[in-house]
């Protein structure tokens, strides 16, 4: 019976040529009906069903075994539908002529659930090598051993599969031994093709890997289609692509033109051209990174940045519902590292949309539509947005191509004014900007510093920005605001080592970082702030939190932008040591497809969503400057 429970076995050696081999004559017979029913039948190699959970095989007392024909003459992988609840232990495959007697294998193969990477459900394929005769009668047997609680089951369907042999279940403490049964489980063999796990059904997924909803991204450089942690287990990028190769060694794509993906064959020509195209435009730019961990992960956050950008110029956050939306905010990190990176075309592409959704009155909503229709909801507007974009020009317009770049920039400067006007005008007599939804996207009732040091990002870029196009008047009033919101800083946030807000009352943030470089010129006080703050925000898993307002909590939950925030900031004020570490920890947290994902739970596992665009910006411009080329903050605005 499906579940039973039984003590484990000291060897299961032993289990297989003692408790099962002995089953008696009623198995003999049973065998021959079925080699019968073979000899009239087509070969039986395969049933696809398993949404039933129908034998369990855990130990001794249990076991499971389907009758099957082959119509070729050597068995080299089989494959079955297996759940575990335990996270540790063995299951065993063999393919035997008589159900029953362990000593008529041809073949046996065992896998290690830790190796399969614990508790987890799908196809699991074994490797095997038995020679066989087409059309006679063999048993698949399964059974498996643990220490550990929790059911291991081999799943099936109990609906009819016409042509079909039997299915078995072992149980001896409920039947006695072998049980004959109308249900079919879920198996194949010799799987070929669209059989093999990870095509169009997954492998074996640990519920470890499930945490995230998304592990990937493939894309034509038009549709984008996320690889979803089901799917992930096993498969790996073919180096500088975002071509899927699979555990069945087939390749998956999003051709030219097309909504969908597809498997083809390995180093089919079209994949390959899609291939040479991306490394071709990573060889354009610069991949960074002072170790070989670090340019891995900047080759794979400059593909993902690249999957997540429409033609349009819409940045999606990540791709999976809730995530695909264009936020100002992601998006102006995106600008700056496809700049600082060598990729001035997607760069500006980035600052072209910023201008066609922003608002009259200079002021963006908190994320749009990829199609730049609106805004999805009624989600409130965020003033950060005033200051990141016009950062996010300053930063493409250092690095761009000197040919043509001040004429690009005056398409850009309309709209430059209006955030800059907006964001000086925000500024009440104390020279902080009012309370504002940050980067939290939560209220607060008194100014942010999520708020307060992008908006002098901002007015000092837009401030710079106008003096190289000749724009005295905007320059010195910008820079004018610049010095104000400075002085209010100074005075309402620095005595507090700069928390999240300017009352003092909802504790630490990681935006602290932004008032370090390549956002502004630190502070004299800064580095103790960087210290304290990061101190205070370190959770166990070894991230950190966004911030620890006793108003919101963040959970157990780190955020790879919060630590990156840290690791850039560091690396921009001279502690490189400090910034590495942090940088490792976060690069520890890529998937097995070296996705940085947007959270880390609490035991240390990928979740939300991966790639996150945001961490990936940082993770580039933090590449950067540990190799030796940080980038500059916007020059601080003088009388």
């Amino acid at each position: 019976m499906a579940f039973a429970r039984a003590l484990l076995p000291a060897l299961l050696s032993l289990a297989l040529t003692g408790a099962l081999a002995d089953t008696g004559a009623a198995a003999d017979t049973a065998d021959t009906a079925d080699t019968a029913a073979a000899a009239a039948a087509v070969a039986y190699d395969g049933q696809t069903r398993h949404e039933t959970a129908l034998f369990s095989v855990k130990s001794t007392n249990n076991a499971a075994a389907q009758a099957f024909t082959a119509d070729g003459t050597r068995l080299s992988r089989v494959s079955v539908y297996l759940s575990s609840g335990a996270s540790t232990g063995t299951v065993t495959v063999q393919v035997r002529r008589v159900r029953g007697d362990a000593g008529s294998a041809l073949a046996s193969k065992a896998l290690d659930l830790a190796a399969l990477g614990g508790a987890g459900a799908g196809w699991v394929e074994f490797p095997v090598d038995a020679p066989v005769t087409a059309g006679t009668t063999y048993h698949l047997f399964l059974q498996a051993t643990t220490t550990q609680d929790g059911p291991i089951a081999w799943h099936g369907t109990r609906q009819s599969v016409p042509g079909s042999l039997t299915s078995w279940n072992y149980d001896a403490a409920y039947w006695g031994g072998w049980h004959e049964d109308t249900s079919r489980l879920a198996f194949h063999v010799n799987p070929t093709g669209g059989e093999r796990c990870g095509e169009s059904e997954p492998c074996y997924v640990p519920a470890s890997a499930l945490a995230a909803r998304t592990a990937g991204l493939l894309t034509n450089l038009v549709t984008t289609e996320a690889v979803l942690p089901s799917f992930a287990v096993g498969a790996s990028f073919i180096d500088g692509s975002n071509v899927l190769r699979l555990p069945s060694g087939r390749w998956r794509y999003l051709p030219a033109g097309s909504s969908a993906s597809t498997v083809v064959a390995a180093n089919d020509p079209d994949a390959l051209a899609q291939v040479d195209e991306s490394r071709a435009w990573l060889a354009a730019g610069q991949v960074p990174g002072a170790t070989t961990a670090q340019r891995a992960a900047a080759q794979r956050a400059l593909l993902s940045m690249r999957a997540l950008l429409k033609p349009n110029g819409a940045f999606a956050a990540g791709w999976s519902p809730a995530w695909e939306y264009s936020w100002p905010r992601d998006g102006a990190f995106a600008a700056a590292a496809f700049a600082a990176t060598g990729h001035d075309e997607e760069a500006y592409r980035i600052l072209r949309y910023d201008a066609l959704t922003q608002r009259g009155d200079g002021t963006w909503e908190a994320r749009t539509r990829l199609d730049g229709s609106g805004p999805p909801d009624a989600r409130k507007w965020q003033l950060d947005g005033n200051g990141w974009v016009p950062w996010a020009a300053w930063q493409w317009y250092r690095a761009a191509p000197a040919g043509g770049r001040d004429e690009r920039l005056r398409a850009l400067y309309p709209m430059v004014r209006r955030a800059a006007d907006y964001a000086a005008r925000s500024l009440g007599s104390d020279g902080l900007p009012p309370a504002s939804p940050d980067y939290w996207e939560l209220d607060t009732a008194t100014t942010n510093i999520g708020t307060a040091a992008p908006l002098l990002a901002g007015l000092n870029a837009s401030a710079d920005l106008a003096a190289r196009l000749g724009m005295s008047g905007d320059a010195e009033r910008w820079g004018a605001a610049a010095r104000r919101l400075s002085a209010g800083i100074a005075t309402g946030f620095a005595p507090l080592g700069y928390q999240r807000t300017v009352d003092g009352r909802h504790g630490r943030d990681s935006a602290v970082a932004f008032m370090a470089p390549p956002f502004n010129s630190s502070p004299p006080d800064l580095g103790e702030a960087l210290d304290s703050t990061y101190r205070a925000l370190l959770l166990p898993n070894g991230g950190v939190s966004p911030g620890n307002d006793p108003d919101f909590s963040w959970g157990s939950y780190a955020w790879t932008a919060s630590t990156t925030f840290f690791a850039l900031a560091w690396s921009g004020t001279g502690e490189q040591t400090k910034a590495a570490e942090a940088l490792e920890w976060v690069l520890s947290k890529r998937n097995g497809l070296g996705e940085l994902p947007e959270t880390v739970n609490g035991v240390g596992l990928p979740s939300s969503v991966a790639p996150l665009g945001w961490t990936d910006s940082l993770v580039l411009l933090t590449a950067l400057s540990l190799q030796g080329s940080p980038q500059p903050a916007p020059p601080t605005a003088t009388p």
